[in-house]
């Protein structure tokens, strides 16, 4: 919960403070490989044949220098301790860090990205913070996001290649605001890109805000929370990640009292790039 229990439930926004305002409760061979020509030869499955599953780290940024212009973000410990509980029971090591500035965020995740993961099938990396399009921020100010996703590329992470490394981002990625509109209705040795095996799993689309409730949290952390407690030994995870789609962008509206930010929509946005089908279970 968050630490100011007077503060009223309402939605607010993960960004830079908008016009000195925050809103408030607001391959190189010429011919292609038939990938049937082996008939089992293959598996479009990511093993979880490790002794374990892997990884996962939340970063939770809650409080701002005063330099940075960026207010409190009430309501993100709950999205870490959601977080924290859903990646624990599917098996995930879960670390939390809370109030990281930018060079220890490098720090830890480049920590990370030099552990031996060889006997983990995946890594998880959650990422709660204020932010705008391809920006994280780190409590003393913003961070390109690639500079900490980079980290875990193959030609940079040996240990986690051709493994799933999934990332969980709740920031704002611009100040547009949605308002919404009404409807009717077996391996192998091989050679793989360095950008392969990674989701990102994004809050909003490219250039808009992302709402947090700073009661309940954000909607998209707990809408992520809540599908993969229903469907996590169930689904595959892009399956899994539409239904937060859909439970974000049908079930939450914004409650503001600043003008324009009332009634407003969100819809998260997923970018994969896994190879595989990633399942939480065997």
């Amino acid at each position: 919960m968050s630490a100011n229990t007077h503060e009223p439930d309402v939605d607010t926004t993960d960004a830079r403070q908008h016009d000195g305002k925050q809103p408030a409760g607001s391959s190189s061979g010429s011919s292609p490989m038939g990938v049937d020509s082996k008939p089992g030869s293959r598996s479009f499955r990511y093993s979880l044949g490790f002794p374990s599953i892997g990884h996962c780290i939340v970063i939770n940024n809650k409080n701002f220098d005063r330099s940075t212009g960026m207010n409190q973000r009430n309501g993100t410990d709950v999205d870490a301790a959601n977080v924290c509980k859903v990646f624990k029971n599917l098996g995930y090591a879960v670390k939390v860090y809370n109030d990281q500035t930018t060079s220890q965020m490098v720090g830890i995740l480049n920590a990370a990205s030099k552990e031996d993961h060889s006997t983990s099938a995946s890594f998880v990396c959650v990422l709660l913070s204020h932010g705008d399009e391809g920006v994280f921020f780190g409590t003393d100010g913003p961070l390109q996001l690639q500079t900490l996703t980079s980290m875990f590329r193959g030609n940079r992470c040996r240990s986690l290649v051709g493994k799933p490394k999934l990332f969980f981002i709740q920031a704002c990625r611009g100040t547009d605001l949605d308002p919404g509109v009404e409807t009717d209705s077996a391996d192998e040795t091989t050679k793989i890109p360095v950008e392969a095996d990674f989701l990102y799993a994004f809050s909003t689309a490219p250039g808009y805000y992302s709402w947090r409730n700073t009661m309940s949290g954000s909607w998209f952390i707990q809408s992520l929370c809540d599908m993969i407690t229903r469907y996590g030994k169930e689904l595959e995870l892009l399956h899994i990640m539409t239904r937060v789609n859909h439970k974000v962008a049908v079930e939450f509206e914004s409650v503001s009292n600043s003008p324009g930010f009332n009634a407003r929509k969100q819809i998260p946005c997923i970018v994969s790039m896994l190879t595989k089908e990633m399942y939480f279970f065997p």
